[in-house]
């Protein structure tokens, strides 16, 4: 008997692809192709054990945004927690109303790459913090 072989392919774009911010459309645009490609992809692996997903992850505390507000902060003298707590605090869509951690983000991209993720494939699967006010 041969042995069957799984794969995952993942990629990371972000809730930015589906609802683009006016003020980076850029990154905007660059995730929704993201989206597509992941997408795309998926129906390239039709009867296969290959899975193809996108993560859209959303306001994330990376090292990136960790600089930036602690930059912010030392300019302004203030804590870094005030900073991070006022730009979070002008997305008025977060449910978490919270900078979503990293690892937040790898616990999804953990999921996915395991075997358990066999059955899903070509989806956008969101780790947004409730940012999309849509239901799917």
């Amino acid at each position: 008997m041969r042995e069957r072989r799984w794969g995952r392919i993942l990629f990371i774009a972000s809730e930015s692809g589906v609802n683009v911010p006016a003020d980076m459309i850029p990154y905007g645009v660059s995730k929704a192709a993201t989206i597509a490609l992941g997408n795309g992809l998926a129906k390239l692996t039709r009867g296969t054990e290959v899975t193809v997903n996108t993560v859209l992850g959303g306001p994330t505390y990376s090292d990136g945004v960790a600089s930036v507000v602690e930059s912010i902060a030392a300019a302004q003298g203030v804590p870094a927690d005030a900073v991070a707590a006022s730009v979070i605090g002008q997305n008025r869509t977060t449910l978490l109303e919270r900078f979503i951690r990293p690892e937040e983000i790898a616990a999804l991209v953990a999921f996915l790459a395991s075997p358990r993720a066999s059955a899903i494939n070509g989806a956008a699967l969101r780790a947004d913090g409730g940012v999309l006010t849509g239901m799917l």
